[in-house]
């Protein structure tokens, strides 16, 4: 059990932090005290400790359990902050490690990051990548679900999983049929980014192996729409109408295409 202590001699005073020497407090001078400090600075964790204990010798036992279990709080807080902080040092011990190309020194720090802060979205982004270029594909799934859960508006974080998803569907991988989740992974990219052109090009490709060719020219038609500027835009576009045989609107867009960059190249001549 906890036994109140005395009051030394010398003592740090808590308001001004100067050393000062005067007699032995009575427990209830000090608990008067101490109840007056944290009125002011509530956040004390010591004043708040000692203070519980002295209630508790004084056989205060609501005002003991009252003290204490703010302690506690103030204590746990203490160390969530500080396990939060340390998981960041050992994710950016990982990143170093992995811009090294020290991979196997690299993983383990990044785990050591999610025992102290399962929500490190530094570490759950790069043990996904890990796994991802091992191959090693439903345990990079599970990184990356686990990183959309608390960035779910990220589109990186959701076009590594669509890149895992569409890797999942093959039978050569796995035999799971993960292609229309890779598929909606790819949309919520175009949803947060649209001018991601990457994905533009992947939901076209996939669109084919559907056998969805109204689904391949809507993508490809947004991606030019979002991305004016990008000539590779255009030439999928392009591409995509000729696959599907619509011959006037490949050309159309072709002359677009030359519209648009003949414009450009007379505006930059004119700089």
């Amino acid at each position: 059990m906890m036994e109140p202590k005395n009051v030394a001699t010398e003592k740090e005073d808590k308001v001004t932090g100067s050393s000062t020497q005067e007699p032995s407090l009575t427990p209830d001078e000090e608990i008067a005290e101490l109840e007056k400090f944290l009125s002011e600075e509530p956040d004390d964790f010591q004043a708040r400790c000692r203070l519980g204990e002295l209630y508790f010798g004084k056989g205060k036992m609501d005002e003991a359990l009252t003290e204490v279990k703010k302690a506690i709080e103030m204590a746990e807080g203490l160390r969530a902050e500080m396990e939060s902080s340390l998981a960041m040092y050992y994710s950016n011990l990982g990143t170093i490690y992995g811009t090294k190309g020290m991979m196997d020194d690299a993983r383990p720090q990044f785990e050591r990051a999610l025992e102290l802060n399962k929500y490190d979205v530094l570490a759950l982004f790069n043990l996904g990548r890990l796994h991802g270029d091992k191959k090693e594909y439903m345990q990079a799934k599970e990184y990356f679900e686990r990183l959309i859960e608390i960035t779910s508006e990220d589109p990186i974080a959701w076009y590594n999983l669509a890149g895992v998803y569409e890797q999942l569907d093959n039978p050569q991988v796995s035999d799971y049929n993960t292609l229309d989740m890779a598929v909606q992974a790819y949309m919520k990219v175009l949803e947060f980014d649209p001018t991601h052109l990457e994905s533009s090009f992947k939901l076209m490709d996939i669109a084919f192996t559907l056998k969805k060719p109204d689904m391949a020219v809507k993508i490809m038609e947004e991606a030019v729409e979002h991305s004016p500027d990008e000539p590779l835009a255009y030439y999928n576009l392009i591409n995509t109408y000729e696959k599907c045989k619509m011959f006037e609107k490949a050309e159309e867009a072709r002359q677009r295409l030359k519209q648009r960059f003949a414009k450009r190249t007379r505006q930059q001549g004119q700089m």
